[in-house]
């Protein structure tokens, strides 16, 4: 990959000329892009970036927000899964197969996962084992499994397994009840113990001899798809996941709240949204109704499994519900923390709606309005945030549980540290509510 300005391209080696060529007149390429299975490319006329070693050029078209698996959803998982073993089934029927099955190959573009590696197909060799097995375990069986039957939160082991989650690792993560599943006592838990019996490569060189004919791999991929799809999570019992149905907010209060921030985003007419803290993303919702893709973010996984299952229900595309804790965002991971970027580094909003988010940064968290106001600035040139006084019942919520150490958290003390870096455009009070909606511009120059 290399960039020419802000066009992204991709070079295809020499080395893979044979693959590339057979993916193309296969009608595989064709097929999966259709499908809407693949990112689709054009072969460019680009000068690239090693020339001695070049066959072609592609530019890939652009995903909006690049995205990490451990930030999907259960759904978002599983979606990602299936649809990984739908393009190896397609690809043995056209003489091909994956080379590798990573999950950071899956993006989720335009509402639904896609894959975006198109150098991952190799010419399928009959009698030979599908390579990619034991990395689709480990990026897709593996954490789907412990998400599932441990708890959903699992998914946050593969911050410190880049390469999966390990499989002697995930089956003494798993219930004993596991074991009684025939799929996942053969593809995680033998697994496992094969990995360990030939882990010193003299005993696995016995394998390489064996041959495994396309049927075999094909009922491979059929027990895979049957394991994936008996994984089930229901989103209930965290603390946010039906903020909805428990709020202080009357309908006309919450409708309010809608209209005006509608009005803002017609106003400032910005080219992307974040919504932080979005919860199921109502509010989302109203920038995405503009045509305005929105990355809605949150840190409770029930809320952010109900909210994309609404945009699959509804074939939305441009929201992209994602896990996030913002005190602790998704960081750098990889060899010098380059392979995988922070969530700063991947994008900056036009525009960020922090909505029922300041009083949960304030006080739950221990942030300063100027820390939060800091924060912000450097990552959006639009502000719509919604101040909640101490009086509301939420932020009441918050504190019943610890001392209210918190003289500070007023609205003039609000409005003071923003002002440091962002200049107050519009504040309008919420009907039938104590709280404040303000649209706040960045750039003051």
């Amino acid at each position: 990959m290399f960039r020419r300005g802000d066009r992204l391209y991709r070079q295809i080696n020499t080395v893979y000329r044979e693959n590339y060529d057979l993916f193309i007149s296969s009608g595989l390429h064709q097929q999966l892009v259709e499908s809407r299975l693949l990112i689709p490319h054009r072969e460019v006329d680009v000068e690239p970036a090693i020339p001695e070693l070049a066959y072609r050029t592609i530019e890939p078209e652009r995903v909006e927000f690049i995205s990490y698996p451990y930030e999907w959803s259960f759904s978002q998982f599983k979606d990602a899964a299936l649809m990984t073993l739908d393009i190896q089934h397609r690809a043995l029927d056209a003489g091909m197969s994956l080379k590798d099955c990573s999950a950071y190959n899956v993006q989720f573009h335009r509402g639904r996962p896609i894959f975006i590696d198109t150098l991952s197909f190799e010419k399928y060799r009959e009698g030979e084992p599908w390579v990619a097995y034991r990395q689709f375990c480990r990026h897709f069986l593996a954490p789907l499994a412990l998400m599932s039957s441990t708890d959903v939160r699992m998914s946050q082991l593969l911050w410190s397994n880049i390469d999966g989650i390990p499989l002697d690792l995930t089956s003494k993560l798993l219930p004993w009840r596991s074991r009684l599943q025939f799929s996942l006592l053969l593809h995680i838990h033998l697994h496992a113990r094969t990995e360990a019996k030939y882990a010193d490569g003299r005993q696995a060189a016995n394998l390489k001899g064996r041959r495994v004919t396309k049927l075999a791999v094909q009922g491979l991929l059929d027990s895979l798809r049957s394991a994936v799809r008996k994984l089930q999570w229901q989103p209930a019992g965290t603390q946010w996941g039906d903020y909805y149905s428990d709020t202080n907010y009357s309908e006309t209060a919450a409708d309010a709240k809608a209209e005006l921030i509608g009005q803002f985003l017609d106003e400032i007419r910005p080219a992307s949204v974040w919504d932080l803290g979005a919860n199921t993303g109502r509010y989302s919702r109203i920038a995405a109704q503009r045509d305005l893709f929105t990355v809605s973010l949150d840190l409770d996984p029930a809320a952010v499994e109900k909210n994309y299952r609404l945009c699959r229900e509804k074939n939305e595309t441009n929201v992209l519900p994602l896990v996030m804790d913002l005190t602790d965002p998704s960081p750098g991971l990889g060899w010098h923390n380059r392979e995988r970027d922070s969530f700063v580094q991947r994008c900056t909003a036009d525009a960020i709606m922090a909505l029922a988010l300041i009083h949960h940064l304030a006080i739950s968290n221990n942030l300063p309005f100027h820390r939060i106001a800091s924060s912000l600035a450097e990552i959006c040139r639009w502000l719509i945030i919604e101040f909640v006084p101490k009086s509301d019942s939420q932020v009441q919520r918050l504190l019943a549980a610890r001392e209210d150490i918190f003289d500070g958290y007023t609205r003039e003390n609000f409005e003071a540290a923003f002002g440091e870096h962002f200049e107050l455009v519009r504040s309008e009070p919420i009907a039938q509510s104590q709280r404040v909606l303000y649209l706040m511009r960045g750039d003051k120059s």
